[in-house]
């Protein structure tokens, strides 16, 4: 759902193409989905209300939900210059070495 289409293989793109032929809530879940990801790295909360709306009459209601619970800390995200996403990057890292370190990650 949120990987780019230049990076699937052929045989993925077959599958999918299958797939949203099918069930075109998944095309519309996609593109909400793709919607969202735009909102947060162009940083346009004014965006956000309408998306919310068509989120939530679709597959990813539950997220939406989500959303809205805590709304502020989204806008907060979209709004902030700043973004701990380097940090949780290395942390993230770092528990997988020390996961592998013990043996409870397969390697």
């Amino acid at each position: 759902m949120t990987i780019g289409r230049d990076r699937v293989s052929k045989s993925e793109s077959v599958t999918i193409a299958a797939i949203e032929a099918a069930v075109s809530l998944l095309v519309e879940a996609r593109e909400i989905i793709a919607a969202f990801q735009a909102m947060i790295r162009k940083k346009i909360v004014a965006e956000l209300e309408p998306w919310l709306e068509r989120a939530r009459s679709s597959l990813i209601a539950s997220f939406a939900n989500g959303v809205v619970k805590d709304q502020a800390a989204v806008v907060a995200a979209i709004t902030s210059p700043w973004s701990n996403g380097q940090t949780e990057g290395q942390i993230t890292k770092l528990k997988l070495v020390k996961r592998q370190m013990y043996g409870t990650h397969p390697a």
